[in-house]
This record gives C-alpha cells, structure tokens and sequence, in this order.
C-alpha cells in the first residue's frame, strides 16, 4: 500500500498577509533604499549597517585567492583590495566575470556575482609590455661603459 503526504506550499502569516512589516519598521512604515543602479526599492534586512559580505574566488593563472567583500562594492574596490593580496597595482589589472571584462563602476551585486563565485584577474598587456621594455633598457644602460665612468 503507497501512502501520499500532502506538503503545504505556502506558509501564511498574519503580519505578512496583513500588510505587516516587510520593510523592518516596528511601527509599521515602510523603509526605502536607493540602489546603485538609481532604483528605489523597499529595504530588505532590518538593521543599519546590514551590508551583505561575500566571498569571492579570485583565480590570478597560478594561484587562486578568497576575499571577502561587501555585495555591494565595484569591482574598482575589489582591483584595490585584489592588488594588496596580488602585488599587481589596479590600474595593471583587468577583472574577467562570467567571459567580460567589467569596469571598475560597475557594481559587483548589479552584475551578478554572489557568495563563492570566481573572477578571472589579468595583468593588461599594454603595461606588461611597456614594463618589460623599461627593464630592457634599464639594463643596456647597465651593461654601457659609459655609465661605470659617469658615476664616479
């Protein structure tokens, strides 16, 4: 014999049915907040400072690194904070999520990177480049005569 269980899909509350208080007031008002984007939406967690905080993979080619970070920072704070972990300077770093390459306004909860998901840094081209022209050339300076008799 095969017994079935009913399950209840929804659960129904009294404050929530009623129009409680869905936007974390006590006294029943509703409390806005301003996202990034420019849209208002009702708030959603109680509390002031509740800034979600999300770990994020980041994967440099050789080595892979976690970093927590508040949901709604840009990828502009992640290159600082990815540059005190890394050595790479911001400005030397290209950010790659989900196959773009993402600018440093664009906000990391807009885009839709969440709790364990990895970014993909690289070091820009141009400035591995110019670098490795700078130390070429540092060292022909190095390896000239002339320079040993103009420093004494």
């Amino acid at each position: 014999m095969i017994r079935l269980r009913s399950k209840k899909l929804f659960k129904r509350s009294s404050s929530k049915a009623s129009g409680g208080n869905g936007g974390c007031s006590r006294n029943g008002d509703i409390q806005w907040e301003l996202r990034p984007g420019g849209m208002l939406v009702q708030k959603r967690e109680c509390g002031e400072g509740a800034d979600e905080v999300i770990t994020v993979r980041i994967s440099t080619g050789s080595s892979w690194h976690e970093i927590s970070i508040g949901a709604t920072a840009t990828f502009g704070e992640l290159k600082i904070v990815v540059g005190m972990v890394t050595g790479l300077e911001p400005r030397e770093q290209r950010l790659l999520f989900k196959g773009k390459e993402r600018e440093d306004g664009d906000h990391l909860h807009m885009v839709g990177v969440r709790d364990k998901d990895k970014v993909l840094v690289l070091e820009d081209p141009a400035i591995k480049e110019r670098k490795l022209m700078m130390a070429m050339a540092e060292r022909q300076v190095m390896s000239s005569p002339c320079h040993t008799i103009i420093e004494v």
